[in-house]
């Protein structure tokens, strides 16, 4: 198959139509709605999830997904708040960075270092609003778009390798899978935000408290603001903990309604 080419699942592609083409058919997926699957089935998937987080050998794993909603919050809200972003980077142990340039103290350095431990929660919330508006492949397509355009940001390695993996793999999904697996890994994805986004938190807490804390967000924030490390903790993990409870509300009504006898009497 050459001359003028095409092809698509099965590649060959060749020429500006054929692009163009590509492109009108990954809007067409990335568009299109899908109901959402039965509550059984997003709360084994919440399980599945939960399993992930908390389990001590897959969490590194999880907690690298955490790692790159947290810096990409941070290089969003630097970018708002004008300053100039240069770097990001992941590291092997988890842990972030995100480099930027601009004045060493104000609201703009203040709000890009407080969005931080936000950040999975917030993301976790968002995909949930798409999966109940019934965009779980748009969901993904939107994650491959944000992956590719943090992977000009990354700086080291490590970072480079971690995003082609997990960009590639949500590409993978997002092109080859039936629509039913797609919107699963979409749920996954989803509720490992929302479960995990107030692990981190509860790790910093911990270690502030073995005097281990001294460069992390919270250390920043107390610096700039002379608001206590604890408040701010406190902020992060009530935040976290509030995300998970909405985030619970829309991807599982049904089960909202179990407890609310309890509360209306």
């Amino acid at each position: 198959m050459r001359p003028g080419a095409c092809l698509l699942g099965g590649f060959e592609l060749i020429g500006q139509g054929c692009r163009v083409e590509v492109v009108t058919e990954i809007w067409q997926r990335a568009t299109a709605t899908q109901p959402p699957p039965h509550p059984q089935v997003v709360g084994v998937i919440a399980v599945i999830g939960m399993i992930l987080v908390l389990y001590r050998r897959t969490w590194p794993v999880t907690r690298l997904l955490v790692t790159i909603t947290h810096e990409g919050a941070h290089a969003l809200a630097a970018m708002l708040a004008g300053r100039r972003l240069t770097a990001i980077h992941l590291n092997s142990d988890t842990s972030g960075l995100t480099v930027s340039h601009g004045k060493a103290r104000g609201p703009g350095m203040i709000i890009m270092l407080t969005v931080g431990y936000l950040g999975p929660a917030l993301a976790g919330l968002g995909a949930a609003a798409l999966l109940a508006a019934g965009h779980s492949i748009g969901l993904l397509w939107l994650l491959v778009l944000l992956l590719s355009l943090m992977l000009l940001l990354i700086r080291n390695a490590y970072g480079i390798l971690v995003l082609l993996v997990a960009g590639g793999s949500v590409f993978l999904i997002s092109w080859y899978l039936d629509p039913v697996w797609q919107s699963a890994a979409a749920y996954l994805i989803t509720w490992i935000l929302l479960i995990a986004a107030p692990k981190p938190v509860i790790e910093l807490i911990m270690q502030r408290r073995r005097g281990g804390d001294r460069s992390s967000d919270v250390a920043q924030l107390v610096t700039l603001t002379r608001i206590p490390g604890p408040i701010w903790s406190g902020l992060f993990l009530v935040c976290s903990l509030a995300g998970l409870a909405l985030g619970t509300a829309v991807l599982l009504p049904s089960l909202i309604e179990l407890f609310e006898p309890m509360f209306t009497g």
